[in-house]
């Protein structure tokens, strides 16, 4: 026998899916603004909204046990829990409705986990905590300390350079492109601006704000699969030092210098940030890191910030390209760093300035690229879509959808402006006060345009032939 929902969730709403409608709407405090289909077949919820499909009690179960996003990310990586359609859709609903009613999740008071419970004994969803998934981190030890560090960047960066090779485009860059396109395929030798041009464009911009010339000493912490470092040494002439705490980047960089000749220019560096403090190699005329910082903590920060400085000559330029969170934003939030990031720490961004400025860095630029961002990600979540049977062998369905969660959570973020993406460029000023860098910053974006993949980079001079 099946019982009626209320009116507002339609003819249909009947069975299990009713009784789901209801609990949620208590906690919303407004209509359900998603249909429901539960385990049973059940429907609840307005015919034209996004669907979300609950295919068993254990998602449920998951919620009594891990309230919050936590819990529904675990059912939803799972399969557990599913949203037919377009996701990025569902989630914008949802995100919208809970933002504009500020509610409470189900279970996040005594009250709503003791509504929780009941509706789940009811359902017959009660049951022993479920297994956190196999994707989730298990971190151990003191946070920050260097094991755990370790622990954490393998735990993202180590998944395979296959798995990073099928979602990235050539150039291996894992960070914010830089889409400078004002018409389709503008400036492009095939007439079509992609994500490997918002990429070389992205890195030619650094290189530019750094002012790299043949000979130049670039330091690249947290080099990723080495698209700055190879672009730097190779187009630029640039003596590089790329550091990665990630095995299976640094064999991926070193593979690299080596396919391009580059062994002369680049030392790549298997180490931890920390390791960079006393490492005998002086001083650089620059220093990069890009999308890095968020890994260091909020509370080694200023220490990290203090080795940039350091580790850059008077004069010299500190670029840092670094993600950002709103004011009232969670800094990663429990499923990225459940997942994706362990431990990961963003601020906003007028914080960062102000520990790179107590460092004894002068900031003299910063470029929001969050636009860049929602574009980046979408070519990213394009590539995951349309090769994803290729994804699931590669690394499981379950890998595949905890990626899929996080490309579209992540591009609705920076759309939202819940999160953000900045380019921040300083200097190391000389004891008398000068900055050396050029009184407006025309020569960055007037200069000639980024060279094609394949173009060969600049002669070898006397000044880099080490």
């Amino acid at each position: 026998m099946t019982t009626t929902a209320p009116t507002r969730n339609g003819p249909s709403a009947t069975g299990t899916a009713a009784r789901l409608a209801a609990l949620v709407e208590g906690a919303l405090g407004v209509p359900l603004p998603v249909r429901l289909r539960a385990w049973d077949g059940s429907e609840a919820g307005p015919p034209d909204a996004p669907v979300v499909v609950v295919r068993s009690r254990r998602a449920l179960r998951r919620l009594l046990w891990q309230p919050g996003e936590l819990g529904l990310a675990q059912a939803y990586v799972t399969g557990e829990l599913d949203v037919e359609g377009d996701l990025g859709e569902g989630l914008r609903t949802m995100w919208r409705t809970t933002r504009a009613n500020r509610p409470a999740l189900p279970g996040g008071s005594a009250g709503g986990r003791l509504r929780l419970a009941g509706s789940a004994l009811s359902l017959g969803a009660v049951g022993p905590r479920p297994a956190p998934p196999a994707s989730q981190a298990r971190m151990r030890g003191r946070l920050h300390s260097r094991a755990r560090d370790r622990a954490a960047i393998s735990h993202h960066y180590d998944l395979s350079n296959d798995f990073y090779r099928l979602l990235l485009d050539e150039t291996m860059a894992y960070s914010c492109g830089y889409w400078t396109d004002t018409a389709e395929g503008a400036g492009t030798p095939d007439g079509v601006f992609g994500a490997a041009d918002a990429q070389r464009a992205k890195l030619e911009l650094i290189c530019r704000k750094l002012d790299l010339t043949p000979g130049a000493r670039l330091l690249d912490v947290g080099c990723g699969w080495g698209s700055l470092t190879l672009y730097a040494a190779e187009h630029r002439g640039a003596h590089v030092t790329a550091v990665t705490l990630a095995a299976e980047q640094a064999a991926h960089v070193r593979e690299q210098v080596a396919a391009r000749g580059l062994g002369d220019r680049v030392e790549v560096l298997r180490a931890d940030y920390r390791d960079l403090a006393d490492d005998g190699r002086g001083t650089y005329d620059a220093v990069a890191t890009v999308e890095m910082g968020e890994h260091v903590g909020d509370a080694e920060y200023p220490a990290f910030a203090a080795l940039l400085r350091d580790r850059v000559r008077p004069l010299g330029r500190v670029l840092v390209q670094q993600m950002s969170r709103g004011a009232n934003a969670p800094g990663g939030g429990a499923f990225i760093e459940a997942y994706i990031a362990p431990d990961m720490h963003m601020r906003p961004v007028g914080e960062t300035l102000g520990m790179l400025e107590g460092a004894g860095l002068e900031v003299r630029s910063v470029e929001s690229l969050r636009e860049h961002y929602v574009r980046t990600v979408a070519a990213w979540h394009r590539t995951l879509e349309d090769r994803w049977d290729e994804f699931v062998r590669l690394v499981g369905e379950e890998t595949a959808r905890v990626w899929r969660l996080y490309l579209v959570g992540g591009g609705l973020a920076f759309e939202e402006g819940r999160m953000g993406v900045d380019q921040i460029l300083s200097v190391r000023p000389a004891a008398d006060g000068r900055a050396g860098l050029p009184p407006t910053p025309g020569p960055w974006y007037a200069a000639p345009h980024v060279p094609p993949a394949g173009a060969p980079g600049p002669r070898r001079g006397p000044e880099s032939s080490s």
